[in-house]
């Protein structure tokens, strides 16, 4: 049975940063397994495993790329994301977004340390808010 401090911990798994894998988001709540935080396992074929803080142009970003994230899907449970909500975004999804220049912040804390299969740890650095 997991406890509080088993999710604070996100189920042992590891971030880019080599520590252990924090929460990403529950309010939204967030990742593949909609645990809170950006696990990955064999079926995760997107790989959902970098925590981003929603911006406007990001948004706009993946709409035009064919994933709507803005719009609520109550028949999924999905409320639609707003700018400043958290999410377990694909990696190749922010890679691609950071090519295009509107990769939104990496909370490096939160993001799986599968993410370093698709983008450089500098990269995610260069994109996550300044600590503080």
């Amino acid at each position: 049975m997991s406890t509080p401090i088993d999710w604070l911990r996100g189920s042992g798994a590891t971030n880019v940063l080599g520590g252990a894998l924090l929460p990403c988001s529950v309010a939204p709540i967030t990742g593949f397994l909609r645990d809170g935080c950006c696990n990955t396992g064999p079926e995760d074929v997107g790989l959902h495993v970098v925590c981003a803080e929603m911006t406007t142009e990001f948004l706009a970003f993946s709409l035009a790329a064919g994933n709507d994230l803005s719009t609520p899907r109550p028949e999924y449970g999905f409320v639609g994301l707003k700018p400043g909500d958290r999410w377990c975004l694909c990696a190749a999804r922010w890679e691609e977004a950071r090519r295009h220049g509107v990769a939104p912040p990496a909370i490096l804390e939160s993001t799986h340390v599968a993410a370093l299969e698709v983008c450089a740890l500098s990269d995610l650095r260069e994109h996550a808010p300044p600590e503080g």
